[in-house]
């Protein structure tokens, strides 16, 4: 993998420097991969759209984060486990947890509860449970034995109060994966600082979602970086106000 933006003459780049966080503010970052015309999933599934330089990317921005969230459809439909420890990440980590929890965003907690993100944690962090207070009780109730259940807002979930949360537990160097639509929810709540797109050498047309879905809102950002690797490009990009 090279840098192209900043130009680098080196053949290999230092992931972990080109992603690491601000060091004196919370910070919520989206990692998301795109076909080149802009679809966001291949066949109803993103990894059809990774290369093995996306997955190491995908790996490392896990690996410095305190917290990844993914709304209820991405966790469903990727097939979500909890994060598992890597030897990679023992330098990122120090003085936290092996692994990061996976915090999901759902409304009607219509998640399997008997799936391995809630049944094989092991010595990964207790998955965590973000809904609001129209959600059907006997699902909270069921959920919060398997979790941490975290209500944020009453007819729906409020992303600024769900963020809160989080930071209140300590929690600030958060990770969002999608889906499309809790990119789109971020995003109009004005909380995304930061955008890491991988661009796939794709063309796929079809009715895939677009990275962001939702309201119009409209969040300037600058170019922090772009990596190449076999055609894929890496791309960071931070709100410009940041």
């Amino acid at each position: 993998m090279r840098s192209i933006f900043p130009n680098d003459p080196q053949d290999s780049v230092d992931l972990a420097g080109c992603y690491a966080y601000p060091p004196d503010r919370p910070w919520l970052r989206v990692n998301m991969v795109a076909s080149a015309d802009g679809g966001a999933w291949l066949k109803g599934l993103s990894r059809g759209l990774s290369s093995p330089g996306d997955r190491r990317v995908f790996g490392v921005l896990r690996g410095l984060a305190d917290v990844i969230v993914a709304g209820a459809r991405t966790v469903r439909i990727e097939g979500y486990g909890p994060a598992r420890p890597r030897d990679g990440w023992k330098a990122l980590r120090v003085g936290r947890p092996p692994a990061p929890p996976i915090a999901v965003v759902t409304r009607r907690l219509d998640l399997d509860l008997a799936g391995p993100l809630f049944t094989c944690t092991g010595g990964s962090p207790r998955t965590i449970v973000i809904t609001c207070e129209a959600a059907p009780r006997d699902r909270r109730e069921e959920a919060a034995k398997l979790a941490d259940v975290v209500i944020a807002g009453d007819d729906r979930v409020e992303m600024a109060e769900a963020v809160k949360a989080l930071h209140e537990r300590g929690l600030t160097r958060i990770l969002c994966e999608g889906g499309s639509r809790l990119n789109g929810q971020l995003a109009a709540a004005g909380l995304i600082d930061e955008l890491c797109l991988t661009i796939s050498p794709m063309l796929i047309g079809g009715g895939a979602a677009r990275v962001l879905n939702g309201p119009s809102c409209d969040v300037p950002l600058r170019l922090a970086h772009i990596l190449e690797e076999d055609g894929f490009l890496f791309t960071r990009y931070v709100r410009a106000t940041s």
